[in-house]
């Protein structure tokens, strides 16, 4: 049964992963990381499939390996919460909700110190090369 549950939900983050690779503002790196995470724990047939498609290899290949990102999916990343989240800031700000709008620019500010700090930033060509 567990196994089943981790299928559908590797399915739906691909799904979801590919409709964010195309569309702005739905971040496709979340869902991506969901696919991996249930996919390596559901079937080894799967995980493989996954692991040698171009969205895989686009957008996690270096980072599961431990290389880092291109500045170019940082900045995606980034820029993708960074709308996302002003949505529900400004949506806050507007029912008073001061609290909410502090915790959220907290998490917002993690989120950027935690991608320009945290998270190697890799040139494009060794990212290609690899």
């Amino acid at each position: 049964m567990k196994k089943i549950l981790y299928i559908i939900l590797g399915c739906f983050g691909v799904g979801m992963g590919a409709v964010g690779a195309i569309v702005p503002m739905l971040p496709a790196f979340p869902f991506l990381m969901l696919a991996t995470f249930c996919f390596a724990r559901s079937s080894e047939k799967l995980d493989r499939w996954f692991q040698n498609t171009k969205l895989y290899k686009d957008n996690l290949e270096d980072f599961v390996a431990g290389r880092g990102m291109t500045i170019k999916a940082k900045v995606r990343i980034m820029v993708t919460v960074t709308l996302l989240m002003s949505i529900g800031f400004i949506m806050m700000g507007l029912k008073g909700i001061v609290t909410g709008c502090i915790v959220l620019g907290c998490v917002w500010g993690f989120h950027i110190v935690y991608f320009l700090f945290g998270i190697k930033t890799i040139p494009v060509v060794e990212a290609s090369a690899a």
